[in-house]
């Protein structure tokens, strides 16, 4: 069977640990934080490698908190993102503190991955259906060689990834009637108000979201030649960088939409019906937990994880 890599984005969680931190806030009944329970369902899916990219400076309290649990299950690596990582000739502009986005990470992981590889967020509760349906287009349909790239991706149902105590971002798709990806617009603000589902764009315009519509939660499935575009299209997005702009990023949503609009990228959009949950305000902390609990009393999970 074909190896297949698992890569958790969690550079971004910041540099105290502990309270407060909400991608290591132990959310399961033996401290088990977010994190525990995605890798638990890549593994269950067939996934081989885990992949962290994190910050140098987290190393040795990443470890003990998650990394040294999951290397006694899976084989686990680990890639570096750093804000002065940058293509020959590029330096860090004066003033700019953060690293260079979802793109950039993935990229610090080239030397470490030769298969066809999973992105998820270190923060989200994804479900097992995509990871599963992930994994299974990967080792049987996906061509890694294939040109344009053949790319796949978990697609969420709107409605399903809503938090009870605030407005979320999302990736919305529009999806071909061959089940492939169109396009994927960044909307803001989502939250329902009234018994409508209410949404912006960038500039703050409001905009019609359907909840039925599937939504791109960065589960991306990929082939190992991404990296060859990440790295190629990296100085691209640094030249074209506004004067002055200390926070634009290399986002992976932007990059691959960029790709099938040209012609040199196909995703197909495999469907979730899982729900998902993250800590995304204080208050969320609690349904998280509270949905934990309910998913082990159904047996989705063993109080347990990994026993």
């Amino acid at each position: 069977m074909r190896d297949t890599t698992l890569v958790i984005m969690a550079a971004g969680i910041g540099s105290r640990f502990g309270g407060g931190i909400k991608q290591l806030a132990p959310v399961g009944p033996n401290g088990e934080i977010i994190m525990d329970y995605s890798i638990h369902d890549a593994l269950e899916a067939g996934f081989n490698k885990i992949v962290f990219i994190i910050r140098k400076d987290l190393e040795k309290d990443f470890k003990e908190i998650i990394g040294n649990r999951i290397e006694k299950v899976a084989k686990v690596e680990y890639a570096f993102q750093e804000l002065d990582e940058l293509p020959e000739g590029y330096s860090v502009p004066a003033g700019r503190t953060k690293p260079w986005g979802t793109g950039q990470a993935v990229l610090c992981a080239k030397d470490l991955v030769k298969e066809p590889f999973l992105v998820i967020n270190a923060d989200d509760y994804y479900g097992k259906e995509g990871f599963k349906k992930i994994h299974d287009y990967m080792v049987n349909e996906m061509d890694p060689d294939a040109d344009p790239y053949d790319m796949c991706m978990g697609g969420f149902i709107l409605e399903n990834t809503l938090s009870d105590n605030g407005t979320v971002t999302r990736g919305v798709c529009e999806v071909n009637p061959d089940g492939t990806l169109k396009d994927v617009t960044e909307t803001f603000e989502i939250q329902w108000k009234d018994g409508v589902l209410q949404a912006v764009d960038g500039k703050g315009n409001p905009v019609t979201v359907d909840p039925h519509q599937h939504v791109s939660m960065n589960m991306w499935g990929l082939p190992p030649k991404f990296f060859d575009e990440l790295e190629s299209g990296f100085p691209k997005f640094l030249d074209n960088i506004e004067e002055g702009n200390l926070k634009a990023e290399y986002l992976l949503p932007t990059i691959i939409d960029q790709m099938i609009k040209s012609g040199r990228g196909s995703v197909k959009v495999l469907e979730t019906r899982d729900k998902w949950f993250g800590v995304t305000y204080q208050a969320d902390k609690q349904t998280v937990v509270d949905s934990i609990r309910k998913l082990i009393a159904d047996g989705v999970y063993k109080e347990h994880l990994y026993d």
